[in-house]
């Protein structure tokens, strides 16, 4: 594209009578040019475009282009994208800023109604800090009740009144805000599977979508294929069951116990309840016999968990563990405390021994059984230490390994156990039945957990092709 720039200068009055060109010799005398009375207007710019050719070949419609001034180019300025606001229910439209602000300061209405406000408020200008100072709803119960009225909008859509309207009450918001990761048809029977099983604990319905999100991941473990994808219950009794198989590989058979319950209490269709069944009578399913153990075909053999960012602050229970470096190899794991607990009217934590380092962990199952002799080992890195796959992005990510020094004896070949390295460059966790390959009958403890740092894109879990 090229660019010129041409000048006119216009004159009042007769034209001159002579012409001169730098181009030409002039040997002719001319007389000088007539004097005007009135001073001629002052030049202007006029900025064009000169287009190529191949330009108005590809392009009928726009034939020129004229560059904006600066004054334009200012009314243009960038500015960030902001979501338009939901619609706002009849009895709002009309309401000005400061009327919106003493509903959500009041709460005036039902919450789905005046939840619609926050983002028309937030399209104004305001912050999400500066709403819950005038308001008092903080920013997370602000995020719940845009994102809960979204789905809720959702269930208008797919679901009948009667679904819609059970969650009306003042604790839905809570509810709903969990179904956010389900696609309108899993949320519509999701929704109807709350009803019908009294689900009013926001964690229970977490529960109930990470399995139905997780289960088509889930293809190929052990006892899949009995449990239907479309079925609530049937994924979160599939998640049930899964645990119970990761309970018993780290030898906590009354954890696993406790899990095929679960699981029988939820599942919907028969198949799953027969598979259920059969595994919590210790009835081996595939016909081997009556009164046998549990079959742990299973590669994950220990619960490997991501801790969430605040799940220690929300926990009922939590567990404090003493804290060992890989590298310092058996060394600090032999002398780290074997028991600690709550002393005195304050209940403040003893040790039998001076230690640096602890870390407070939720009371998960594998954990809370933990009496004495339970320790966390930390690696810098996962690869190397756990059979993951090395193109796993979180393999570089720090890892804790719970381990029960009380239990040394390489007794499963399912089980996982803490030892140390070959290279003798620190401690890995190595597998029951390689270990009695290689003759070795002790070991530091049985790996009863492993725990990965939080992360706010923790919505993702170990499948059966990240192991080796």
């Amino acid at each position: 594209m090229f660019s010129s720039s041409i000048t006119l200068n216009y004159l009042k009055g007769p034209k001159p009578l002579f012409l001169s060109t730098p181009f030409l010799p002039n040997h002719h005398h001319h007389p000088p040019p007539p004097q005007y009375s009135q001073k001629p207007p002052p030049p202007f710019s006029i900025s064009a475009l000169i287009l190529p050719s191949s330009y108005s070949s590809s392009s009928n419609k726009q034939q020129s282009l004229i560059l904006p001034s600066s004054k334009n180019q200012e009314k243009h300025l960038y500015q960030p994208y902001r979501p338009p606001p939901s619609p706002l229910p009849s009895q709002y439209r009309t309401l000005d800023t400061n009327g919106r602000l003493e509903i959500l300061t009041n709460r005036l209405g039902r919450w789905f109604e005046y939840a619609p406000l926050i983002p028309s408020i937030i399209q104004e200008g305001f912050t999400s800090s500066t709403l819950e100072e005038i308001t008092g709803i903080t920013s997370r119960e602000q995020n719940v009740l845009v994102v809960a009225a979204q789905v809720r909008d959702s269930l208008v859509e797919t679901t009948d009144d009667k679904t819609v309207s059970f969650f009306d009450s003042p604790n839905s918001p809570d509810i709903l805000y969990e179904l956010r990761i389900l696609s309108n048809p899993q949320r519509a029977v999701s929704a109807k599977f709350i009803i019908d099983n009294g689900f009013d604990d926001a964690r229970r319905v977490e529960e109930l979508a990470r399995s139905m999100k997780d289960y088509p991941k889930r293809e190929g473990l052990r006892g899949w294929e009995c449990f239907d994808g479309n079925s609530p219950g049937d994924c979160l009794g599939f998640m049930y069951f899964r645990q119970a198989y990761e309970h018993k590989s780290a030898s906590f058979p009354e954890f696993s116990k406790a899990a095929l319950t679960r699981a029988l209490e939820v599942v919907e269709t028969e198949k799953a309840k027969e598979r259920v069944v059969g595994d919590l009578e210790s009835k081996d399913v595939e016909g081997e016999g009556e009164g046998e153990e549990l079959n742990l075909d299973l590669e994950v053999t220990v619960p490997v968990v991501r801790m969430a960012v605040g799940e220690v602050a929300d926990s009922s229970m939590v567990v404090v563990l003493p804290v060992c470096r890989a590298e310092m190899r058996e060394v600090d794991v032999e002398g780290a405390p074997w028991e600690c607990g709550m002393g005195g009217e304050f209940g403040v934590m003893e040790s039998e021994k001076d230690w640096n380092r602890w870390v407070v962990l939720p009371g998960w199952g594998p954990v809370s059984m933990l009496r004495r002799g339970g320790v966390a080992v930390k690696f810098s890195k996962g690869r190397g230490v756990l059979p993951w796959r090395n193109k796993r992005r979180d393999v570089e990510e720090e890892i804790l390994v719970v381990a029960d020094r009380g239990r040394k004896a390489v007794e499963f070949d399912d089980g996982c156990y803490l030892v140390v390295s070959d290279e003798g460059k620190g401690l890995k966790v190595e597998r029951g039945s390689k270990l009695k390959e290689m003759k070795v009958e002790m070991s530091l403890g049985i790996v009863v957990l492993v725990v990965r740092p939080p992360r706010e894109d923790a919505n993702e879990d170990l499948g059966d092709q990240d192991w080796e």
